[in-house]
Protein backbone atom coordinates (compact mmCIF):
# COMPACT_ATOMS: atom_id res chain seq x y z
CA UNK A 1 0.00 0.00 0.00
CA UNK A 2 1.35 3.35 -0.93
CA UNK A 3 0.79 6.48 1.20
CA UNK A 4 1.05 9.55 -0.14
CA UNK A 5 1.60 12.43 2.41
CA UNK A 6 1.87 16.45 1.33
CA UNK A 7 4.42 18.18 3.48
CA UNK A 8 2.90 21.40 2.99
CA UNK A 9 2.99 22.93 6.55
CA UNK A 10 3.58 20.39 9.24
CA UNK A 11 6.15 19.95 11.98
CA UNK A 12 9.77 18.63 10.41
CA UNK A 13 10.01 16.06 13.81
CA UNK A 14 6.23 14.67 14.20
CA UNK A 15 5.93 14.56 10.68
CA UNK A 16 9.46 12.58 10.64
CA UNK A 17 8.39 9.97 13.94
CA UNK A 18 4.84 9.38 12.05
CA UNK A 19 6.37 8.61 8.77
CA UNK A 20 8.87 6.63 10.34
CA UNK A 21 6.37 3.97 12.08
CA UNK A 22 4.74 3.96 8.65
CA UNK A 23 7.38 2.33 6.98
CA UNK A 24 8.41 0.50 9.91
CA UNK A 25 5.19 -1.05 10.02
CA UNK A 26 5.49 -2.38 6.24
CA UNK A 27 3.98 0.92 4.36
CA UNK A 28 5.46 2.54 1.15
CA UNK A 29 5.36 6.37 1.83
CA UNK A 30 5.66 9.48 -0.97
CA UNK A 31 6.27 12.45 1.12
CA UNK A 32 5.73 15.52 -1.38
CA UNK A 33 6.08 19.38 -0.89
CA UNK A 34 9.22 18.91 1.09
CA UNK A 35 10.81 22.09 0.39
CA UNK A 36 7.72 23.17 2.66
CA UNK A 37 7.80 21.59 5.72
CA UNK A 38 8.00 23.61 8.94
CA UNK A 39 10.87 23.54 11.22
CA UNK A 40 10.03 25.58 14.59
CA UNK A 41 12.39 27.87 15.83
CA UNK A 42 13.77 30.88 16.52
CA UNK A 43 15.60 31.46 12.68
CA UNK A 44 19.19 32.53 13.82
CA UNK A 45 19.70 29.13 16.05
CA UNK A 46 17.39 27.20 13.47
CA UNK A 47 20.43 28.15 10.90
CA UNK A 48 23.24 27.74 13.08
CA UNK A 49 22.28 23.99 13.94
CA UNK A 50 21.80 23.32 10.38
CA UNK A 51 24.69 25.07 9.33
CA UNK A 52 27.09 22.99 12.16
CA UNK A 53 25.56 19.53 10.96
CA UNK A 54 26.47 20.68 7.51
CA UNK A 55 30.14 21.52 8.29
CA UNK A 56 30.73 18.99 10.58
CA UNK A 57 31.03 16.66 7.60
CA UNK A 58 32.21 19.00 4.68
CA UNK A 59 32.62 17.48 1.73
CA UNK A 60 36.37 18.34 0.99
CA UNK A 61 37.22 16.23 4.10
CA UNK A 62 37.36 12.54 2.80
CA UNK A 63 35.27 11.14 6.22
CA UNK A 64 31.77 12.04 7.20
CA UNK A 65 29.29 12.48 8.15
CA UNK A 66 27.87 14.08 5.41
CA UNK A 67 24.97 16.09 6.05
CA UNK A 68 22.92 16.86 2.89
CA UNK A 69 21.21 20.45 1.52
CA UNK A 70 18.48 19.46 -0.29
CA UNK A 71 15.35 20.17 1.40
CA UNK A 72 14.04 16.12 0.56
CA UNK A 73 17.83 14.60 1.46
CA UNK A 74 17.67 16.48 4.91
CA UNK A 75 13.78 15.39 5.34
CA UNK A 76 15.06 11.75 4.58
CA UNK A 77 18.34 12.07 6.94
CA UNK A 78 15.70 12.78 9.74
CA UNK A 79 13.69 9.74 9.65
CA UNK A 80 17.05 7.48 8.42
CA UNK A 81 17.84 8.08 12.47
CA UNK A 82 14.82 6.90 13.51
CA UNK A 83 14.68 4.06 12.24
CA UNK A 84 17.59 1.31 13.06
CA UNK A 85 18.98 1.08 9.69
CA UNK A 86 21.58 -1.04 10.39
CA UNK A 87 19.35 -4.10 10.95
CA UNK A 88 17.70 -5.91 7.74
CA UNK A 89 14.19 -4.43 8.42
CA UNK A 90 15.43 -0.72 9.14
CA UNK A 91 17.20 -1.11 5.43
CA UNK A 92 14.32 -2.43 3.78
CA UNK A 93 11.93 -0.33 5.04
CA UNK A 94 14.41 2.83 4.42
CA UNK A 95 13.61 1.86 1.07
CA UNK A 96 9.61 2.12 1.31
CA UNK A 97 10.70 5.80 1.38
CA UNK A 98 10.38 8.34 -1.03
CA UNK A 99 10.86 11.85 -1.07
CA UNK A 100 9.92 15.04 -3.36
CA UNK A 101 10.65 19.02 -3.41
CA UNK A 102 8.33 19.39 -5.48
CA UNK A 103 5.18 17.44 -6.85
CA UNK A 104 6.03 15.44 -9.51
CA UNK A 105 3.69 14.81 -12.42
CA UNK A 106 2.72 10.77 -11.47
CA UNK A 107 1.50 12.12 -8.08
CA UNK A 108 -0.36 15.45 -9.27
CA UNK A 109 -3.75 13.68 -8.67
CA UNK A 110 -3.20 11.72 -5.94
CA UNK A 111 -5.32 11.69 -2.49
CA UNK A 112 -2.62 13.14 -0.21
CA UNK A 113 -3.14 12.66 3.79
CA UNK A 114 -1.74 14.66 6.44
CA UNK A 115 -1.09 13.11 9.21
CA UNK A 116 -2.91 14.07 12.49
CA UNK A 117 0.24 14.52 14.72
CA UNK A 118 2.21 16.39 12.47
CA UNK A 119 -0.46 18.69 11.07
CA UNK A 120 -0.67 20.92 14.02
CA UNK A 121 -1.50 24.76 14.09
CA UNK A 122 2.19 26.70 14.72
CA UNK A 123 1.47 30.41 16.55
CA UNK A 124 5.80 30.49 16.84
CA UNK A 125 8.63 31.51 14.77
CA UNK A 126 9.38 29.15 12.07
CA UNK A 127 11.51 28.29 8.92
CA UNK A 128 10.51 25.91 5.64
CA UNK A 129 12.90 23.32 5.07
CA UNK A 130 13.11 24.96 1.51
CA UNK A 131 14.19 28.13 3.38
CA UNK A 132 16.90 26.03 5.38
CA UNK A 133 18.44 24.23 2.34
CA UNK A 134 19.07 27.74 0.65
CA UNK A 135 20.80 28.98 3.47
CA UNK A 136 23.08 25.89 2.91
CA UNK A 137 23.77 26.21 -0.65
CA UNK A 138 21.76 24.00 -2.11
CA UNK A 139 20.40 25.18 -5.76
CA UNK A 140 17.58 22.51 -6.08
CA UNK A 141 14.21 25.21 -5.01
Amino acid sequence: MVTVIDGRNLIYGRLASAVATMIMDGDEVVVLNASQIIVTGEKSEVLANFKHKFEVGEVTKRKGPFYPRRADLIFKRCVKGMIPRYTTTGREAYRQLHVFVDTPKQFEGAKAVKPAVADKFVNCKYLTLGEISEFLGSKVR
